[in-house]
């Protein structure tokens, strides 16, 4: 345990996702042998987007705008709209260059034992997208876990009867896996692949 600014240091890295104490303590020394610009820098660009990124208010994904880059896109497929459940999911998808539609951002996924119900996830914002009748199919990409399957599961149940084709990556990614981790050619593979869920009732 160390003393005053350090120890608060290590403890705020430590809050990081992915960052245990260890990491967080050899950060903290790195930091701390590091050239006072160096350390200026990455205060200033901390700083910078929190004050100029916000969720872009079409489909939640990160921008710098009121509309992110590919909603503002007049070449992208107004038809098709892919549900992520994080920004993150954007990229890994946009690598693949496969899909040309536009993408809807959940903000997560529904997860009962962290609290985590339908009403936390844009789903309200994703069927209101839906009410015009422009959109003709949606293609569910959650991540192919418990918590994606079951999120997946509820919004093609709430999105099947307003005659709306649904959607879901094919298998080809990693059950138990994030999108952020797949590789080009496995999410490209699972585009082309995918399989239209149809309606249990």
């Amino acid at each position: 345990m160390y003393e005053g600014a350090v120890q608060d240091l290590i403890d705020e890295l430590g809050r990081l996702p992915g960052v245990g104490p260890k990491s967080a303590q050899r950060i903290a020394f790195h930091l701390l042998a590091s050239e006072q610009e160096d350390v200026q820098r990455l205060v200033e660009s901390l700083v910078r987007v929190k004050e100029r990124v916000q969720f872009c208010e079409t489909c939640g994904n990160i921008s710098e705008a009121d509309q992110c880059r590919i909603c503002a896109d007049p070449k992208r497929d107004l038809s098709v709209v892919c549900v992520v459940e994080e920004p993150k999911d954007v990229v890994a998808i946009e690598r693949t260059r496969e899909f040309r539609g536009r993408y809807h951002v959940l903000g997560g996924s529904i997860n009962p034992i962290e609290g985590i119900g339908p009403e936390d996830l844009r789903i309200r914002e994703l069927l209101s997208r839906l009410a015009d009748g422009s959109i003709n199919e949606v293609i569910l990409a959650t991540d192919p876990n418990l918590e994606g399957e079951a999120t997946a599961t509820y919004l093609a149940r709430t999105i099947q009867p307003l005659g709306v084709a649904v959607s879901r990556l094919a298998s080809g990614l990693p059950v138990g896996g994030d999108l952020e981790y797949a590789d080009e050619v496995t999410l490209g593979r699972a585009f082309e692949g995918r399989r239209r869920i149809e309606s249990s009732g």
